[in-house]
């Protein structure tokens, strides 16, 4: 039982995270291929601080990993994530 609910606040956190469009079009987006920051901005009407922001978050929560390459921060889905799986019903029913 103990496990059952440590596995529901984790899937309630991941829930609340996607339930911003901006994170959850980020994460759409990550699915299809890497991105850094700059990439996103040409999607995205906001500034560059917002968007790191949001990768900041999505990071913190184990969903994208990063990848530094030289000056540039590559971001993508974090495969080894536990509720990858969960992650990917839910973004198989986004469109960017």
């Amino acid at each position: 039982m103990q496990k059952t609910v440590v596995e529901i606040e984790k899937a309630s956190h991941v829930l609340k995270l996607l339930g911003d469009k901006t994170r959850l079009t980020i994460m759409a987006i990550l699915k299809q291929r890497e991105c850094c920051v700059c990439e996103l901005l040409e999607v995205f009407d906001m500034s560059q601080p917002a968007i790191s922001q949001h990768l900041r978050k999505l990071k913190d929560a184990g969903l994208v990993k990063e990848d530094k390459r030289g000056q540039w921060i590559y971001y993508s889905l974090n495969s080894q994530n536990e509720l990858y799986d969960f992650i990917q019903d839910i973004l198989q029913h986004h469109e960017c």
